[in-house]
This record gives C-alpha cells, structure tokens and sequence, in this order.
C-alpha cells in the first residue's frame, strides 16, 4: 500500500537513526513533526522536506506549497527553497512546465529557490520532486504542542488539494458538470497556507498542515504528537460544495483526502472566537471544530462518536492504482 511509513515502522527504523547529537537541534525526527527546529546565531532556523510522486497536474506549484506550508506551520516564514525534479525521459516537454510552475509558485510566496537537482529517469511515467523548504521562527510551533482545554481551529476548507487533483486527473472518468471541474481546477491556486500560519502562530500551542489523509490523518498525527485526545465535530469541518460533488462522484471521504489548503491549529479556548474572526476579516474559511479533552499518551481522535486511529490512507491512491492498471492494458 503506497503513503506515509506507519509511527511504529518510523519509531523502529527512523527516529532513532538520525546521525550525531547536536544540541543546536530543538525539534528533531518525530511523529507528525513535519519541520525541524535549528537553534542558529540568527534565530531558530525551520527546514521541511516534502515529496509530490503522483500527482501529475500542476506538481510544481504543488510541491511548493506543501513544502513551505510545513514551514509555516511551524510558526516561520519561508524564504528559501531547494527542489530535486526527477523527469520522465519520454516527456522532456515536462521540464517547462513543472520549473516555471515552481518559479510561479515561489515568486508569489517571495520565497527564493537557492539550488536543487534536475534529470530524466526511464522508469517515471510522471514527475516526482522533492523540495525543501527554509525559514525563521519566532516563535517555533511545533505540532507537539497542544493542551487539555485547547480549542480546535481550521483554517481553509477540508480536502481542497484532493479536490483540485480530482478534477485535473481524473476529470474524464467522473459524471460531474464542466463548471465544476473548471471551478475545483482553480483549488491549486489556494493551497498555501502561509497568511493563515501568520495570523495564528502567535497565539497558537500547536499548529499542523493535513496533507496526505486528509484532515483526518492531519488531527491524528497532532494528537499523537501532543499525547492528548481530540474530540471533533465532523460537521463543524468546512468542506466546498464543489468538494462534495466530486468526492460523491469518486467514492471517496473529503476527510480522507490530501488536504493541503487547511491548517489545522490549537489555541486557548479564551482566543478561539478571535482566532477565527482575525482569519474570516482575511478572507480565510476558517471555523472551531472541536477541543482537546484529555490527555492520552498514545493520541487519540474521536469523531463524533466514532474513534478513529491512524496511520489513515489517502482515499486517492487506489483511484491511481487504478489509472495506471487501464493505462498498462
């Protein structure tokens, strides 16, 4: 099954394999912990590194805006970016596309790309980058973060890059109306999350961008970082209607989704009302969808009355899956 490497599998195999001490080192490998924290003379330095494999539409921008997402929500602003595009060599014509959507998306953040690795490989029948992503904090958020009586914000509407990805790859193969698949095509223009980490980090305990999983698999990673149970309304999750339809169409969960687009975020109860109203007055979707209600050393999610446990697979992997098996006959 293709995703993210299961907590167990990366306790084993990962976290504890992460090279020399280094006391300079404040947030190192950890479960949902996205970003790194670096105590250096000129502040606390933020790095992320994040993969775009299968998405084949617009995987430059995408790339971007997950990896500096993952810097934001770590309380920085992103500033510098590296990106290793690995091309498939039967479409050099890739090479534009996915470096201008790059300088695209990184001009409009005001984020430079300082270097990176660049060739085509036989066995890709699509682009996969990886970008790393750099910036400043003050102060560092980790996901870790979260405290019993915190409440639960998101920021953004749930599954927007999911939905994006729906239209723009799967579009032939779902009985939806041409204004929405044009209308959920144009969700990649809004999946930073960066004016949404500004508003909130100051104030935040935790904050935390859900992307492979969806929401779902984003809440489950903060709770296990933070050893605390969320409780969770699933209806207080804002999801767009052009979301809805095409996730009917699919048969897939708009929870369970990449979900790049929201940044989910907990505060103290008493700036909770205010969080949400400072992100509405700028535009941003934002509602409270739950609390954080006990400490729980495991991490734990209930929604609404069901427990949900991870680690949660993407529900657009086996529409990939499927795709290349129609591909290959």
């Amino acid at each position: 099954m293709p995703g993210k490497v299961g907590p167990d599998e990366l306790a084993e195999h990962v976290f504890e394999r992460s090279g020399a001490h280094d006391d300079r080192v404040r947030q190192g490998p950890g479960f949902g912990e996205d970003a790194a924290a670096i105590d250096v003379p000129a502040g606390t330095l933020v790095v992320s590194s994040d993969p775009i494999s299968l998405a084949a539409s617009q995987a430059g921008r995408l790339g971007v805006a997950v990896a500096t997402n993952d810097v934001a929500a770590s309380g920085a602003d992103p500033a510098w970016l590296t990106a290793v595009c690995l091309l498939p060599t039967d479409a050099p014509e890739t090479l534009a596309t996915v470096t201008g959507d790059l300088d695209d998306a990184a001009r409009e953040l005001g984020v430079s790309i300082v270097g990176g690795h660049t060739e085509y490989v036989d066995a890709l029948t699509r682009p996969t980058l990886s970008l790393t992503a750099m910036g400043f904090a003050d102060p560092f958020v980790p996901t870790g973060g979260a405290t019993v009586g915190d409440r639960v914000v998101i920021a953004g509407p749930a599954g927007l890059e999911g939905t994006a990805i729906l239209a723009s790859d799967f579009a032939d193969s779902l009985a939806v109306p041409a204004a929405t698949i044009e209308a959920a095509t144009a969700f990649f223009e809004e999946i930073s999350v960066v004016p949404a980490a500004r508003l909130l980090r100051d104030r935040a305990t935790a904050m935390h961008d859900p992307t492979e999983g969806g929401v779902l698999a984003g809440l489950v990673e903060l709770a296990g970082a933070s050893g605390v149970e969320l409780t969770i309304e699933r209806e207080a999750i804002p999801v767009r209607a052009e979301t809805e339809t095409l996730c009917a169409a699919a048969d897939v969960d708009p929870l369970r989704i990449f979900g790049s687009g929201a940044l989910l975020a907990t505060v103290p109860d008493e700036y909770a009302d205010d969080a949400v109203a400072a992100l509405e007055e700028a535009g941003i979707q934002a509602a409270s969808i739950g609390s954080v209600t006990a400490d729980d050393p495991s991490g734990r999610l209930t929604l609404d009355d069901e427990e949900i446990t991870g680690p949660i697979a993407d529900d657009l992997y086996p529409l990939w899956a499927e795709a290349d098996e129609r591909t290959e006959s």
